[in-house]
């Protein structure tokens, strides 16, 4: 029995539509449900995913010496800086970036190390954490959408932002970290 090539092409045809609609339904419904959740997500204030910090465990005065940063920093890949703790006045940030200096000189050829940086542990200096920070950091308010934070976090190209009330007061901070968890949780609901 011989059979009709224009069949075969024909209930090709028809197959292939019937997979591409099944297709398209399928994938545009996860997008549809992926378009809502990040909706709901960037419609979120910092007020309502940000990690309120213990000031004695997320950040040192300007006056610390940088060993209390570095035993901060061997827990956490950032340490904010503020003025005092009476006031928590945010002045600055410190990462793990901040500090290579002082480890090694400008220059890390074996060559180099006969001219230390004027910051560099080899003078034996005893630092301030005033002294390395990144001063004004990027900031967000409670009040703030985590569409504004993401924006924030990709114009700068970093992870975290300490969130400062209108007196610049450091009282939280918002981690991609935390956005990662909280767009899990809720993805897990949908599914």
């Amino acid at each position: 029995m011989r059979i009709n090539s224009w069949y075969i092409k024909s209930w090709k045809n028809d197959f292939s539509d019937i997979l591409y609609n099944h297709l398209r339904i399928q994938v545009f419904g996860i997008m549809s449900e992926n378009h809502t959740l990040i909706s709901e997500i960037y419609n979120l204030t910092v007020q309502d995913l940000m990690q309120p910090l213990d000031s004695t465990e997320s950040s040192v005065e300007k006056s610390d010496d940088i060993e209390q940063v570095f035993f901060l920093l061997s827990k956490k890949n950032h340490v904010w800086v503020i003025s005092d703790k009476a006031t928590s006045e945010l002045a600055g940030v410190i990462t793990h970036s901040d500090t290579i200096s002082l480890f090694a000189p400008v220059m890390t050829s074996l060559e180099s190390f006969d001219k230390p940086s004027l910051h560099s542990f080899q003078y034996g200096l005893s630092m301030k954490a005033g002294e390395i920070m990144s001063s004004q950091p990027v900031t967000v308010e409670a009040k703030d959408t985590i569409a504004d934070v993401i924006s924030k976090m990709k114009q700068q190209k970093i992870k975290q932002l300490p969130v400062v009330d209108e007196n610049k007061k450091l009282i939280g901070e918002i981690t991609l970290h935390r956005l990662l968890q909280e767009y899990l949780k809720r993805s897990k609901k949908i599914r």
